[in-house]
């Protein structure tokens, strides 16, 4: 296929490479980043947003891959609604929302799948989908924030199991699509607090890789330059132990 046949399908070949980066991260639980920044989490507003350019994620392919495989509601709801305009641009792409309509595991995906086909792809439809997209994902923020307190007070009280809390607060997070800077502050909150046993900070450590790269050298490096406590100085010898694997703070260690 050459590139004039790419472009007059929609498709192009950086958008396929794309969408195979974004399945290789759901089947290796990593975050899904922007294109050109490794360090910016992928978020359901920045899809929402048409005036932020995801550059090779705008191809239908990614945005049909974010729509059908995300494991959260607000990232596939915000991905069908960038997506659903294309349709307008050939059968193919128009095919292409209907699978997703098909295979999509969120009932909210696939009914706005079935207002955007049955409206013939109308850009009132679409704009009416795209307000009530930002309302869900406004919901669903207040929900998650919510929840991980509800997660920090049983573990506080002692109704919450450390595992349990460390389980939860990693889906919770990801889940809720949170921001780097707001993943990097839960993380070392509980990585500092003397109120945290260092039971629950070591697994805490253990669920490090599901956090970007980026994030994670960054909280590494915080915790080494953290003034020394007896808590402190247990968790820096893990985290030393940690860098010397990962390579992820050059000259500390």
């Amino acid at each position: 296929m050459t590139d004039t046949q790419k472009n007059n399908l929609g498709l192009t070949q950086e958008g396929l490479q794309t969408a195979l980066n974004i399945k290789h991260c759901y089947q290796n639980r990593e975050p899904v980043c922007m294109p050109d920044d490794n360090e910016r989490i992928l978020l359901p507003e920045l899809l929402l947003n048409r005036n932020v350019d995801l550059t090779s994620m705008e191809d239908p392919l990614p945005l049909a891959m974010l729509a059908t495989r995300d494991p959260e509601a607000p990232m596939s709801i915000a991905a069908i609604t960038r997506l659903g305009p294309l349709g307008r641009q050939s059968k193919l792409i128009s095919g292409v929302v209907q699978v997703v309509g098909e295979t999509s595991k969120h009932t909210l995906v696939r009914e706005c799948v079935n207002l955007i086909t049955e409206s013939a792809f109308d850009p009132d439809a679409i704009a009416k989908i795209h307000h009530h997209a930002n309302q869900f994902i406004v919901r669903s923020r207040q929900q998650y924030t919510m929840a991980l307190r509800q997660n920090l007070k049983g573990l506080m009280d002692g109704t919450v199991t450390p595992r349990d809390f460390v389980h939860d607060f990693s889906e919770l997070t990801e889940a809720g699509n949170l921001r780097n800077d707001i993943r990097k502050r839960l993380v070392l909150s509980l990585l500092l607090s003397e109120n945290v046993r260092p039971s629950v900070k070591f697994l805490v450590l253990e669920n490090f890789y599901r956090l970007s790269k980026p994030v994670r050298a960054s909280i590494l490096a915080a915790v080494l330059n953290a003034e020394p406590s007896h808590h402190i100085d247990l968790i820096k010898e893990e985290i030393r132990w940690i860098v010397a694997q990962e390579r992820l703070v050059p000259g500390l260690g």
